[in-house]
């Protein structure tokens, strides 16, 4: 397990390189991007009511969506609206650097945390809130593979490193005994914007293969190597498989339930091979403990049931806010989400928080409050 920050090295101004997109996959994308969550208007708050504002992660997005209506319910006083813009942008707005007034937050969101650089930028000392988790899965459209694909670390490293370009290369048919792969080319579908699911993939490859770690390292954007398609946003890039086929994807593990993906089974450090499940993610960060910055990446887990690719998701508080009726609000949502919201988590493809995590999540919530 790793608790510190990271180095960022490869993930600096990268152009996306791509191939070219279908009509149909155009059209798809285009009504995701109507539905789902860059597209909505944001909420007013009534007369009197407390409107906090918040952007960041996509993977996260419906769960915390979820909370936040559950509880405006009971709290019509209080009003959240979550823009989920992925990782980056959402670090970006809650660091608040050259950050327009309409695009001012007061709470972010990422999965990939904040490096201690990006965490010196903030004058009001930021809190990461671990607030749930999840395992990123690879999702893939063969539909004539009736069979559940796996794929041995040798192989999913391969295809994302470019090297393995066929659906029928003998390094996958060898965990396929018996399926018969089709001879069609592999095109990965990835992010095109900076992501914490990205950060995620990038570092469990980092800690399974060396040539990985030495070409891209773990970041947040990367420059895809082979045949690759871009979406932004976990929704968009579940799209792109669900609708190309021969293609293969990572995505939240929520994401790729809602559209009905097939995703692969993969090997973990054990050597077995474990479908991604509420039981296997939680499995993988069953073991997890927290540092006191509450910083934690699990890149390669151990045990023979544990899903090999997890992330715990953080919501990003400022410790010093200057309104004291939005730190109290902030304190009473986020406080309900990891007491109370919890419960949802497993319903929509997430992780509730391991005990001792959830302990330390509210401890941090604690040390958030107004300027004094």
């Amino acid at each position: 397990m790793r608790s510190s920050g990271r180095s960022g090295k490869k993930s600096q101004s990268v152009i996306p390189r791509s191939i070219p997109v279908t009509a149909a996959i155009v059209a798809l994308i285009g009504l995701a991007a109507c539905s789902s969550s860059p597209g909505t208007a944001p909420k007013v708050a009534p007369p009197g009511a407390v409107l906090l504002k918040g952007a960041g992660a996509t993977l996260p997005a419906p769960l915390y969506r979820k909370w936040f209506d559950a509880y405006q319910q009971a709290n019509p006083k209080l009003v959240v609206d979550y823009d989920a813009v992925g990782s980056g942008e959402g670090i970006r707005r809650f660091t608040g650097l050259n950050v327009p007034d309409a695009e001012r937050v007061d709470f972010g969101a990422s999965d990939a945390a904040m490096t201690d650089d990006q965490i010196s930028k903030v004058p009001q000392g930021a809190v990461l809130l671990p607030a749930t988790a999840t395992g990123v899965v690879l999702a893939y459209n063969l539909p004539s593979v009736t069979a559940d694909l796996r794929l041995s670390r040798a192989a999913y490293t391969g295809i994302f490193l470019g090297e393995i370009k066929s659906w029928d290369d003998p390094r996958i048919a060898a965990a396929n005994p018996g399926v018969k792969l089709p001879r069609l080319t592999i095109v990965t579908a990835v992010r095109q914007d900076a992501s914490g699911t990205t950060f995620a993939m990038t570092n469990h490859l980092s800690a399974i293969s060396p040539a990985w770690q030495s070409a891209y390292g773990a970041a947040t954007l990367v420059n895809w190597p082979g045949a690759s398609m871009r979406g932004k946003g976990n929704e968009r890039v579940a799209a792109l498989v669900q609708t190309s086929v021969g293609s293969v994807g990572y995505v939240g593990l929520e994401f790729a339930r809602k559209l009905g993906l097939k995703t692969a089974i993969l090997e973990n450090k054990q050597g077995r091979f474990v479908q991604a499940s509420d039981q296997s993610v939680s499995a993988a960060l069953a073991s997890a403990e927290l540092p006191p910055n509450l910083r934690l990446f699990v890149p390669d887990p151990s045990g023979a049931d544990s899903y090999p690719i997890v992330t715990f998701s953080w919501v990003l508080l400022y410790r010093n806010y200057n309104d004291p009726a939005k730190a109290q609000a902030l304190r009473e949502v986020f406080g309900w989400s990891l007491r109370n919201g919890q419960e949802y988590a497993r319903k929509m493809g997430y992780v509730p928080l391991p005990d001792s995590v959830n302990a330390k999540a509210l401890a941090a919530l604690d040390s958030v409050g107004p300027v004094h």
